[in-house]
């Protein structure tokens, strides 16, 4: 946990939060960091501020910090992700890669190579993705939640809602084969993106023809075909400069 993140619920008065002693968050503070009274700890409040906690009391069971906010959290990076769904062990891993890179919109739709049933996994629950979303944001100590859609329907989603909110953003289709490779932008570009990771696999040839009639470019990452967790950050760091 490299950030203690706050819940705005949390908050008893102005700056001032409580978290019970068996919290995950007070746990860490205790049997890692060793935190004690007066001391300070990295933290923030989720949608809010980046700054400093202190401990200044520990009673009924709750300990009580004293938050000090200081900086806005790192700027978000301009990406809109749009996701094959992953199958649901590595589903984890490239959200949490996602995230931690900066991440803010992030859309899970489905392929022909998705399977059916890993739609069912308890993963994609709003209560495991909010606890996902925290932990990746203690990561990379950010407060900025992403939005995560989930679209079920491919053809839907492409001609009803994709085509319709491009508005001249740049849109790379990542696809293995003989396309171009993936460009370097220069560090002025700060235009939004929007990049679709397939399958691994990759994604049939009608939902390649659907995304070019949207306004998609295909690109590859070379001639090896790359599991999901690795085409993420591939890819962003090919396109942007992290902040």
């Amino acid at each position: 946990m490299n950030l203690l993140l706050f819940q705005p619920s949390e908050a008893l008065a102005r700056h001032h939060y409580a978290l019970p002693a068996n919290d995950r968050r007070v746990l860490h503070l205790k049997n890692v960091l060793k935190l004690a009274i007066d001391e300070e700890v990295e933290a923030g409040v989720m949608g809010g501020n980046l700054g400093w906690a202190t401990l200044i009391e520990q009673k009924n069971q709750q300990w009580h910090f004293l938050f000090n906010p200081v900086s806005p959290p790192p700027q978000p990076l301009n990406i809109t992700l749009i996701l094959a769904l992953p199958r649901p062990k590595m589903l984890r891993r490239v959200l949490i890669d996602a995230i931690t890179l900066g991440i803010k919109h992030i859309i899970l739709i489905n392929s022909y190579k998705v399977e059916k049933s890993y739609w069912q996994t308890p993963r994609l629950q709003e209560k495991q993705l909010n606890e996902l979303v925290r932990l990746s944001l203690e990561q990379a100590k950010d407060t900025q939640p992403p939005l995560i859609e989930i679209k079920k329907r491919f053809k839907p989603f492409i001609e009803d809602e994709l085509m319709n909110n491009l508005n001249n953003k740049r849109c790379y289709l990542l696809h293995p084969g003989n396309n171009s490779y993936l460009p370097t932008l220069p560090a002025a570009d700060t235009s939004h993106a929007i990049i679709a990771i397939g399958p691994e696999g990759g994604w049939n040839d009608y939902e390649v023809a659907r995304f070019i009639e949207a306004g998609f470019s295909p690109f590859s990452l070379g001639q090896r075909i790359l599991r999901v967790e690795t085409a993420v950050p591939a890819a962003v760091g090919r396109l942007t400069e992290l902040p």
